[in-house]
């Protein structure tokens, strides 16, 4: 096949070429787009302040994502007026290195939560959680009754820090033995509060 007939006009009578031409420039894009990312100390290296999660808030955070929280609320203040004026300081990729996987989102059917962290009490939390129109009467999120009802496991969460250090997240053999103990006699409740009460603090205490 000469060079001089390779035109859009082949390419587009053949579905099959047109479909290796697609990947293969799609390919290319992402690949160009993506792989500098690895390397911006800005999108892998930890924002000033921040720590990995308490053995209480990584269950509190596996929680979330058992309840399907993040089916309507996003963790991703975007850098416009609006929503900073709303919510806070813009989300940075350095706030989620330590997430497997991160909360970034789009969805909103209730409030961005990116920097719920200490904007209510763990009191609040627990009436908003036990029955949302307590607390905010115009609210459609379903009550979440039962987790003040379910104990944690203290046995699980060893293997869950074991296998976020595998991924780099800095926990010491201190913090594996010692996390047993922090959900002795915790509740799902517990824990979901206080995830919550961590998201966003690292960048509100730089500020």
């Amino acid at each position: 096949m000469s060079i001089s007939k390779f035109s859009h006009d082949l390419i587009e009578r053949h579905v099959g070429l047109l479909l290796v031409m697609v990947i293969l420039v799609v390919s290319v894009g992402g690949l160009v787009e993506i792989v500098p990312l690895f390397f911006q100390k800005s999108t892998t290296e930890a924002v000033t302040g921040l720590k990995p999660y308490t053995a209480l808030q990584l269950t509190g955070r596996d929680i979330y994502l058992k309840e399907g929280c993040y089916g309507c609320h996003s963790q991703m203040i975007r850098p416009f007026r609006a929503e900073t004026e709303r919510y806070g300081h813009y989300s940075v990729a350095g706030e989620s290195v330590y997430d497997h996987p991160f909360q970034w989102g789009s969805k909103r059917t209730g409030p961005d939560l990116a920097r719920v962290g200490g904007r209510y009490s763990d009191d609040w939390h627990r009436i908003h959680l036990n029955n949302p129109r307590d607390v905010v009467p115009e609210s459609n999120m379903p009550a979440y009754a039962w987790l003040a009802k379910n104990k944690l496991d203290p046995s699980e969460i060893q293997p869950k820090l074991r296998a976020m250090q595998t991924l780099g997240v800095p926990y010491t053999e201190a913090d594996v033995q010692g996390a047993p103990e922090q959900l002795k006699d915790k509740t799902e409740l517990d824990a979901l509060i206080a995830y919550l009460q961590v998201l966003g603090t690292a960048i509100k205490n730089r500020n």
